[in-house]
């Protein structure tokens, strides 16, 4: 038996790639992740064995030979655009095009438009899901690093993974212990906090068996304690209401033996920065160990940014997107999380609890961003 290894940014591209070659009596003998090799991005290492008399000797070209027929040139064509990204439409058209216009075209020129053309199209669909032109920029320099194996049929997967290489997050853990984790959730008014606690407290409470008590400060907008309230009853969750700052510090004894405490603040607009400042007196008693910054996933680049920094004050820990089922396009989402870096812990897609809550996962993150669409 013969043994022979391939390497690609996916183990579905590396397990295509050795059927292609080897043909199906191939045997996968292992896979590994190659982390350090190939820094910024995750390739695969599949090794396969194979018996020489049956499997090497085929007539078809494989889809490494393919790709190393492509001229050098093509990188260098792919150094231009990756460096002049921030041009417009219009002049990018223009470097992916020839300056003088060409009757016959060489073989060369043959095989290599196709793969200019993925690059141009990759461009178009990133600008229309409203990724800002710098970001776009950045996932160009990182495709470099997949070389010839860039190609028409597999750009989609590629991106897809670069820009999940893009996006940081973070698992909700909550361990039984001696204390509570107290969790408190804050932004701008109507990005729906309230329902986003009312389906944490459940998953916590039926999923994760956890002894939950709900805590609300949010005594501004109206009903927003009869709304807390009644899902407490329903649920049976204990909840309690502070409506000074300093009555935090007897309700955090009375719900001592709990496993999580949720804390949820009432919406303000983030210009109100005397508002802020006095949700943030009442969070000072509360001990918080994790603050989670909410945010509607519909709102434009800049006005996400805007929000993100001037809830700063409040230092917290993690994003929440909610309505993603409303939202049309996702490039702002990439755009916020590149520019805060700040790492992702649920997003919400709809009023139903607690259903329609995911924990945050990058490739799906990312998918959302690149198709626009919930899967």
């Amino acid at each position: 038996m013969h043994v022979k290894k391939y390497v690609a940014p996916t183990l579905r591209i590396a397990t295509e790639q050795m059927k292609n070659e080897l043909g199906n009596e191939a045997v996968i003998l292992s896979t590994r992740v190659l982390k350090e090799d190939y820094p910024g991005s995750k390739m695969f290492e599949l090794t396969a064995g194979f018996d020489a008399d049956e499997s090497y000797n085929r007539s078809t070209k494989t889809a490494t030979e393919v790709v190393e027929e492509l001229p050098k040139s093509f990188e260098d064509e792919l150094e231009k655009i990756s460096n002049k990204i921030y041009r417009s439409t219009a002049e990018l058209e223009k470097i992916l095009r020839p300056v003088k216009p060409i009757e016959k075209p060489s073989e060369s020129l043959k095989q290599e438009q196709p793969d200019l053309t993925a690059v141009e199209e990759i461009v178009k669909k990133l600008s229309n899901e409203e990724i800002s032109k710098p970001i776009i920029k950045q996932i160009l320099e990182q495709l470099k690093k997949y070389g010839k194996l860039l190609q028409v049929k597999n750009s989609d997967s590629l991106i897809i993974s670069t820009i999940a290489s893009m996006i940081p997050t973070k698992e909700f853990n909550v361990t039984k212990g001696n204390k509570p984790k107290v969790v408190s959730l804050v932004g701008p008014t109507g990005v729906g906090k309230t329902t986003c606690i009312a389906k944490l407290a459940i998953v916590s409470k039926i999923l994760h068996d956890l002894d939950v008590g709900l805590v609300s400060i949010d005594t501004y907008r109206l009903g927003a304690l009869d709304q807390l309230k009644v899902f407490s009853d329903v649920s049976n969750i204990d909840m309690l209401v502070a409506y000074e700052p300093q009555e935090l510090t007897g309700i955090m004894q009375q719900f001592k033996n709990k496993d999580v405490i949720f804390i949820d603040t009432a919406g303000r607009s983030q210009k109100n920065t005397e508002s802020l400042s006095k949700a943030l007196d009442f969070l000072d008693y509360a001990n918080v160990d994790e603050t989670y910054l909410v945010m509607n996933s519909t709102l434009s680049t800049k006005t996400m940014i805007d929000v993100a920094e001037k809830f700063e004050l409040f230092d917290y820990n993690a994003l929440i997107f909610t309505k993603i089922d409303e939202g049309v396009v996702f490039g702002n989402l990439l755009n916020l999380i590149s520019k805060i870096k700040v790492p992702t812990v649920f997003l919400t897609n709809g009023q139903v609890i607690p259903d329609d809550i995911i924990s945050a996962d990058a490739d799906y993150i990312a998918k959302l961003i690149y198709t626009g669409k919930i899967l």
